[in-house]
């Protein structure tokens, strides 16, 4: 094939027209002029490419998939078909090979595949996505025979019901992989749920039904409301210019909306910062309400194709009451002015669907008058007792509770009942843990407590779960979950708004004061059980004490402890591990013996620990007096801040070896089956902090809790707590072999500190950067000062606060290293002549917030 122009002149006038099209794309309202002006351009060109062919007449050059629907978005592959007949001629077959060869010459990405008619039915028939390929088609070039025959097989072959069931189990498994939520802050608008992905499944199945190829075709069917279907082609023309955006930001096919693009969509589309919301929030609010209306209409439709394709077999009705009947697995309402007359039928929708777990879905037509009657849900509404009788049913109900206040936030019910909920929907939450909007985070939280209750899940947390089990009127808890962040997003702290919005909604739904004053303390204390116990020594006895006096009761305790464990797991699958698991159980223990009348001063408690150390040494061989050389240069700070188990495995380690001038490091799987347990033992030198961080950070290991302490004769003995990334326990021999020999080595070197570590900012933390915050302040005693810092976490940030630390001669005691997703909250315990005097606290403070910033 001899092109009429140069390659590299082809190559030019395409992205030149290419070009042309993108330039300047700013208005979601040409997002699908856009893609259809980009697929005829390709169009065009490929014409006339195939053209010069002068290919054999039985050829065809057919666009399928998203090509063959129309439309091209800017990085997109280009899909082709090329059909050629059978026992094609060899001079055939390399004309086709020469013209996918020019193609990519050009610089298209093309997906193509080379078949007969009879190999696309049987790929058809072995693979279901090939089959979904060929339902979108057109003929871009040759045959218009063999084109037709292809369009007219590919019909005659497709079984609808079959075709019907792969499609929805290949959507149910396609969002699972998203969790199923819409709410994710880093979307995919193609794939996830209420993407692009779920609107082309309803445009596949209404082609198997032979019901049209577009949403125009459906509403004359009779399947889409005018209000519904223009909602739905908005909410098309928003995720489309989205994806557009995306592919054009970056330069390549992206279909995320990343951190790293968002500010850049923002400005694209024309949002600024305001004081409510940055522009970044006000573009994902459109992406979110984009891709609800996408979830709540789609159900619709599947259930009209699922009528069409097996029929209506008019099961006979089974009468649930007045306003409701139950056909099969559906609910629906009993006449069309159910919700009209009577609209506390809405919140009864739901309640039915809890007492009835074999109703797993809402009729089409129930969907769509509860969507319509939804306006009902005003003021009036929310102080009709009936109403508020029902909703409290809900939150009480034994089964479906996380169901259904799912489908409430999901029809818009839930925001409309309680307003403050309604704010918070689709809120992005700029921390850098969190993973979710504000109300999936609360919806997962709820999730997370319903779990507990259920037995099947009693494995994944046992004593949450036995803890729940005997807990009396757990509504509170569910109420606690339902209001702890909806007051986020207001300005001032959102735990105090928050709890006068529970306290308010309870003193209104008719909650005793004993249970209003529980749903409000939770609220209001919902992150300090999580605070303590990353923050404080869970071991000190003066820590049990003064937590205990916060709590005040056991059935506080217990209920503060299940929802902080719920919290943290529903903020992100990276923020909760086994240590955090630990830290939490521990206090929770601790605090509940004191509570129940085991309260003992620090002398009894220390004593109570020794005694328990001594009997695991005893376990392990070691004379009833082994102890003792090693302990005379402990006191009782030592004690204090280690358990038994700690105290009893470093008394094994160190026995006959303390008083040697060595360095003594020794690694072991630590107890919460997660991470290792590092001990190191040596005589005290400068930086030794900084020097162990720095080993740690460059071995690509993270440090979530160090004990450091100075024996009575000058020795270090510190401990560490790391977390292996991806480590399994098969690996934990090599793992400890590593450290114990590389650590030991570089210790006894004594060189100069290594260069802080560098390396590249978390995407989140690159555009949503985290301002550095210090607190220091006199501990309790007033014998030692407490640090407090919070921090975007990036590579080497803990070895450079040891450094600057250092510097200032401050001594660090323990050091609580709390990670959240990519922000770092470390507390650190220290001493130094520099805390002491105002002026050079002012430059250490300085100086560490500095090193923050880098």
């Amino acid at each position: 094939m001899n092109a009429p122009f140069p390659i590299a002149d082809l190559r030019r006038q395409l992205q030149a027209a290419r070009a042309a099209v993108h330039h300047d794309y700013h208005d979601p309202e040409h997002a699908l002029p856009l893609l259809e002006q980009e697929a005829r351009l390709v169009d065009d060109f490929l014409a006339q490419r195939w053209q010069e062919l002068d290919m054999e007449a039985g050829a065809a050059l057919v666009a399928v998939g998203g090509y063959g629907r129309g439309q091209l978005f800017p990085c997109s592959d280009i899909d082709l078909l090329l059909l050629l007949p059978e026992g094609a001629a060899q001079t055939t077959l390399e004309k086709v090979e020469s013209f996918i060869g020019l193609l990519w010459d050009l610089g298209l990405e093309v997906g193509h595949s080379v078949r007969t008619l009879a190999e696309c039915l049987a790929e058809a028939g072995r693979d279901i996505t090939v089959q979904t390929t060929l339902l979108e088609t057109r003929l871009l070039a040759g045959s218009e025979l063999a084109y037709a025959e292809l369009v007219e097989a590919v019909f005659k072959q497709l079984d609808p019901r079959s075709f019907f069931e792969a499609k929805l189990l290949e959507q149910q498994q396609r969002h699972d992989r998203y969790q199923g939520s819409v709410n994710k802050l880093e979307p995919n608008v193609k794939e996830a749920p209420g993407g692009l992905r779920d609107l082309h499944l309803v445009l596949w199945l209404a082609r198997a039904c032979h019901l049209g190829q577009d949403w125009n075709s459906l509403h004359k069917a009779g399947l889409l409301t005018g209000q519904e279907m223009r909602k739905l082609k908005r909410a098309e023309q928003m995720l489309c210019s989205f994806r557009i955006a995306l592919h054009l930001s970056a330069g390549r096919r992206e279909d995320r909306i990343l951190f790293d693009f968002q500010n850049t969509l923002a400005k694209r589309f024309g949002y600024e910062d305001t004081e409510a919301n940055r522009a970044s929030e006000q573009l994902m609010a459109v992406y979110y309400l984009s891709a609800r209306i996408v979830a709540q209409l789609q159900p619709l439709l599947i259930q009209a194709f699922r009528k069409q394709l097996y029929g209506d077999t008019q099961l006979e009705p089974r009468v649930l009451n007045e306003r409701f009947v139950a056909r099969g697995a559906l609910l629906q309402i009993a006449h069309p002015e159910v919700y009209e007359q009577q609209p506390s039928a809405i919140l009864e929708t739901f309640l039915l669907l809890q007492q009835h777990p074999e109703l797993t879905a809402i009729g089409a037509s129930t969907l769509r008058a509860m969507w319509h009657a939804r306006p009902h849900i005003n003021a009036a509404f929310r102080r009709d007792p009936v109403n508020k009788a029902l909703f409290m049913q809900i939150v009480r109900q034994p089964f479906g509770t996380t169901r259904v206040m799912r489908r409430m936030n999901q029809y818009g019910v839930l925001g409309r009942y309680i307003p403050a909920f309604g704010k918070i929907v689709g809120r992005m939450q700029h921390d850098l843990f969190h993973v979710y909007t504000v109300d999936e985070h609360i919806l997962m939280v709820l999730r997370n407590l319903r779990r507990f209750a259920t037995p099947a899940f009693n494995h994944e947390y046992p004593v949450c779960s036995q803890l729940i089990e005997a807990f009396e009127r757990p509504e509170v808890l569910y109420l606690g979950a339902l209001f702890h962040d909806i007051g986020k997003g207001r300005g001032g702290d959102h735990s105090q708004l928050g709890k006068v919005d529970a306290r308010e909604f309870c003193e209104g739904h008719g909650l005793d004061e004993a249970d209003t004053e529980m749903v409000a303390w939770l609220v209001e204390q919902h992150l300090t059980m999580s605070s303590v116990a990353q923050k404080q020594d869970v071991y000190d006895p003066d820590t049990v004490a003064s937590f205990a006096q916060l709590v005040g009761d056991e059935r506080h305790l217990i209920a503060l402890y299940l929802l902080t464990v719920a919290d943290i797991r529903g903020t992100s699958p990276k923020v909760w591990n086994a240590w955090k698991s630990k830290l939490l159980e521990d206090l929770f223990r601790a605090t509940r013996r004191y509570l129940n009348g085991g309260a003992q001063n620090t002398s009894d408690a220390l004593d109570e620990r020794r005694e328990e150390a001594l009997r695991l040494m005893r376990l392990h061989g070691l004379r009833d007096d082994a102890h003792q050389p090693l302990w005379k240069t402990l006191d009782a700070v030592y004690f204090l801040r280690h358990d038994a188990s700690e105290i009893a495995w470093h008394g094994r380690i160190l026995w006959g070896r303390f008083d040697k001038d060595e360095v003594v490091v020794r690694a072991r799987p630590s107890e919460s089956e997660e991470g290792l347990q590092v001990l190191v033992y040596c005589p005290d030198q400068p930086e030794l902090f900084a020097r162990i961080c720095a080993f740690f950070e460059r071995a690509g290991y993270s440090i979530f809790d160090a004990k450091i302490y100075t024996t009575l004769k000058g020795y270090a003995l510190d401990s560490f707590y790391v977390d292996i990334a991806d480590g399994r326990e098969a690996e934990y021999r090599d793992l400890i072999g590593y450290i114990e020999f590389e650590l030991a080595q570089l210790l006894k070197q004594a060189g100069p500190l290594p260069a802080p570590l560098s390396g590249r900012l978390s995407r989140a933390l690159k555009h949503f950067p985290l301002p550095p915050q210090l607190l220091i302040r006199e501990d309790d005693k007033q014998k030692l000062h407490i640090l407090s810092l919070v921090a975007g976490d990036r590579p080497g940030l803990l070895s450079r606060i040891a450094r600057v630390l250092s510097a200032h001669g401050v001594e660090i005691h323990s050091a609580k290293i709390m990670t959240l997703g990519e922000r770092a909250e470390d507390t650190f315990t220290i001493s130094g002549p520099a805390l002491a005097d105002p002026k050079s606290m002012v430059r250490l403070e300085a100086d560490l917030l500095e090193t923050m910033r880098i």
